[in-house]
Formats: C-alpha cells, sequence, structure tokens
C-alpha cells in the first residue's frame, strides 16, 4: 500500500495484479488481470516480500486468484526492465537470471536492512517481554552476531539496562562490541557463556544455538530467534527440554506494518529514480 501511494505521488504510471479485494482507492491506478500482454512495457516488476516460491507462485493478501509468473509472462517483458523484490527464491533467480533481466533484493541492501532492524530490535523486545516475567533492565542477554540486526539489538537492550554479551566470529567484530560496552566472546565460547542467561537473540541464519547450548541454559532461559526460516536454533531440543524458543521472521511488517512498508517504499522509489535519472527519462 505505501509502495503504491509513493509510486502514484511520484507520478509514476501504475498498474496493479492481484488487488481485487483492495479497499483503498489510489487515483490513477489501473486494476488489471495478470496477463503477459500487461508486461510487454514495464520499466519496472514489483513482486511481494517474498517474490515467488519454488513453483513460480506469487504470495497474495488481497484476491483469491492464484498469480503465478511463468515463461510467458517472463518472456514478455522488456530486457531493461527491473524486478524487485524483498528476497528471491531460487526458482525466481533462475527464471530472470534464464530471461536476463536484472533482479533486485531490497532486504540485501544495507540501507534497508539497517533501517528495519529498529522495527526487527522492538519486536523482538516486545516478544521478550511478552514471554518473560522478569525486566529486561539487569537481565543477562546474550546477541548472537553483531551485524545489522545484532548491532541495533545489542544497543536497545543495552539502552534500557540489560547486561549484554555478545557472540561474534570475526576479530573486528570483537573489537567493536567492547568499544561498544558490550561483553564479547567467540561463538565457539557460546555453550560455555550460557550458563546464566535469560534471554538469547539470534540473528545468524545456521545453526548456532544447538542442543548443547541450550543444555547449558537455565529453565528460565527464552531464546528469540530473529535470522530467517529455519532460524539458527535446535526448537526441538529445545521443546524437549522445556526451554521457550520462538521463531520470529518478519518483525518489521508485523509490529509495523506502515513503517515497513514506508521503508520498503522510499529503497525503491530511490532506485527507480535514479534508474530514470540515468535514462533521461521521467518515473
Amino acid at each position: 500500500m505505501e509502495v503504491i501511494r509513493r509510486l502514484t505521488e511520484l507520478d509514476a504510471a501504475v498498474t496493479i495484479v492481484g488487488f481485487d479485494r483492495l479497499e483503498t482507492p489510489f487515483s490513477g491506478v489501473v486494476k488489471a488481470e495478470w496477463l503477459p500482454d500487461i508486461l510487454k512495457q514495464v520499466d519496472v516488476l514489483i513482486l511481494p516480500a517474498v517474490g515467488t516460491d519454488e513453483e513460480g507462485v506469487i504470495s497474495t493478501l488481497f484476491t483469491d486468484q492464484e498469480l503465478r509468473l511463468t515463461d510467458a509472462h517472463l518472456a514478455a517483458i522488456p530486457k531493461t526492465c527491473k524486478v524487485i523484490t524483498g528476497m528471491a527464491k531460487p526458482y525466481l533467480k533462475k527464471q530472470c537470471d534464464k530471461y536476463h533481466l536484472e533482479l533486485i533484493e531490497l532486504f540485501e541492501r544495507d540501507d534497508v536492512a539497517i533501517y528495519n532492524s529498529i522495527p526487527t530490535a522492538e519486536g523482538a523486545l516486545m516478544m521478550a517481554i511478552q514471554n518473560t516475567d522478569i525486566t529486561i533492565h539487569g537481565s543477562n542477554c546474550i546477541v548472537l552476531g553483531l551485524g545489522r540486526t545484532g548491532f541495533t539489538m545489542a544497543r536497545t537492550l543495552q539502552a534500557i539496562g540489560a547486561n549484554v554479551k555478545v557472540g561474534v566470529r570475526r576479530d573486528e567484530a570483537y573489537a567493536r562490541a567492547f568499544e561498544m560496552g558490550f561483553e564479547p566472546f567467540y561463538m565457539p565460547e557460546l555453550a560455555r557463556q550460557a550458563g546464566n542467561i535469560d534471554l538469547i537473540f539470534n540473528t545468524i541464519p545456521t545453526m548456532i544455538v544447538t542442543a548443547q547450548v541450550i543444555a547449558q541454559l537455565p529453565l528460565r532461559a527464552c531464546i528469540i530467534d530473529l535470522a530467517s526460516k529455519p532460524g539458527g536454533t535446535d526448537f526441538r531440543f529445545a521443546e524437549k527440554r522445556g526451554i521457550k524458543a520462538l521463531l520470529a521472521p518478519g518483525l518489521p511488517g508485523i509490529v509495523a506494518p506502515k513503517t515497513a512498508g514506508r521503508i520498503i517504499a522510499n529503497s525503491l522509489t530511490q532506485i527507480i529514480l535514479e534508474d530514470n535519472r540515468l535514462r533521461g527519462n521521467k518515473p
């Protein structure tokens, strides 16, 4: 919705598909059927956050019809068109490569990931409060990974008075964590660091919170996994041991949908405006 609104404000010619039940009117926006012919003149094809599944099906909220990105659709798209999505699964990457189309994954951009880390940290904090019986202030927390999300998560916890340990892999990340006032440690030490922890926030999308780590956690501990599915936690063993473990991808769109929409809209329009500036065209 925010993307459509922003594009119309910029006087772009916008055609939308799969919005049969959309109640919010947008002046100048054209509704169309998902036919290959509508793609013959497009400059930009904007897909949902997760572009398609492995069968080419596009996720929709405002229609009961199945939308599928087929070879016929892709063949109709001009080679100068940009295909923009949040994150692309192998099917979409393979098809764009096959038809020589430029694919842009917004969630891979540093600016989008950093902006998204703000509602992600707020949502993780909300989950921590809901699933513990202690204050975050004074609690013992571990943040795994000092990337774009981990950095914001650790800083947010520190700001409200938590004791924050940060698990890192690289020497420069260790030095930065130390400079920021966190207590850094290297990942191989994770099980040894887990003994008196109240909360673990994982941002690493590989198995890192293993059974060996979970076995060292006190039963009061709560794991909040912020990595993309399937996360980096042994959820089966956590359940077996009676430790609460929550997989929480997509928090920006859940806890702050308008902000998440604006982040995507702003980044997307910057890409389009820059492309049109280079081409000397109007949006």
